[in-house]
């Protein structure tokens, strides 16, 4: 689940305080090219609102012409496909054999999307089963990330932030990059150990703490080698190192390049990076492990200022999440 389908249960919640009837659209299952990916949300209101999406916007179209015409699904939830002629797949805008099913239900309260809702606000993990004979929903937490499942009886969303970025450093750069990631669908661990208050005006002005506080942010004080340690990073891992002090830098990525994160780069020019490579060298790191580092850190955009700079940053990392890099 992404930032946008979170964005779908907000509207959902909303629109039902406001009265409104609301159905929910969950892409089920792809065949081909298709704009949206399985468990991708749509929410439509009885009075012509939409939030989310499942397509390039003719089949949003569509279901808004089929609510407008008096369209509910009862109790059981009913299943949409689109795309099945290559006639059907030109007017509603899917790729060249591109087909996608949808599960379509009518929100209420055995729908379960509240309890969804708080779990997620809590950045819990967790999984939300639809029952397609009766309706009924239930949502279970899980200690790991869960997948996707479509059947003929059941449909299985996994929920809550499954990726996450451990950041050495909180200053002005680090600032943007959470506001940025959050929505992408990943949870921010910030380490910074030293004290903001020993810090000049100027730059305690640019510590990030203006961010408004959420359950997919955490801050903490620790040793940036003993977090490391203490997370034990997985393949669903990145750890970008920030501070531009080399004390810090180097001793989370003494850890981190040992580690399975599928991604850890350091800020810095070229020459620094030279030079860190060879500090790096002198412990107990092998080449290979070295030339994992990506540094300077981002795509090469030329960037330039702060939030260009986590632009590039988190454009290089979503690309290795997405196997395009």
């Amino acid at each position: 689940m992404d930032g946008v389908d979170a964005e779908v249960l907000d509207a959902v919640a909303r629109w039902q305080g406001q009265g409104d009837d609301v159905l929910l659209a969950t892409v089920a299952r792809t065949w081909g090219s298709a704009p949206r990916p399985v468990g991708a949300m749509m929410a439509l209101a009885t009075r012509g609102r939409v939030a989310g999406s499942v397509s390039g916007g003719c089949i949003e179209d569509d279901l808004l012409a089929k609510v407008a015409g008096g369209f509910r699904p009862g109790e059981r939830p009913h299943v949409q496909t689109y795309g099945l002629t290559a006639d059907e797949a030109h007017r509603f805008g899917l790729p060249c054999g591109g087909t996608l099913e949808l599960v379509i239900e009518r929100v209420t309260s055995r729908s379960a999307l509240d309890v969804m809702r708080d779990a997620i606000g809590r950045g819990e993990l967790g999984v939300r089963e639809l029952d397609l004979h009766t309706g009924h929903a239930r949502v279970r937490s899980d200690a790991q990330p869960s997948v996707f499942a479509y059947t003929a009886t059941r449909l299985t969303v996994p929920f809550g932030p499954r990726w996450r970025i451990i950041v050495i450093g909180d200053g002005q750069l680090t600032h943007h990059l959470i506001r940025m990631a959050v929505p992408l669908g990943y949870q921010v661990i910030v380490c910074d150990p030293r004290d903001i208050h020993d810090e000049p005006l100027d730059t305690r002005q640019r510590m990030t703490h203006d961010v408004p506080p959420s359950a997919h942010v955490t801050r903490t004080r620790e040793m940036p080698d003993d977090l490391i340690l203490r997370l034990r990073p997985d393949g669903r891992t990145a750890i970008v190192a920030l501070t531009h002090d080399p004390k810090l830098d180097d001793m989370a990525l003494l850890e981190a390049l040992k580690s399975d994160a599928f991604y850890v780069g350091a800020i810095g020019s070229r020459r620094n990076q030279a030079s860190r490579r060879e500090r790096l060298a002198m412990f107990d790191l092998t080449t290979t492990q070295i030339e994992r580092l990506h540094g300077p850190v981002g795509l090469p955009l030329g960037a330039r200022t702060p939030p260009e700079i986590a632009l590039a940053i988190l454009a290089e990392i979503t690309a290795l999440r997405n196997g395009m890099a």
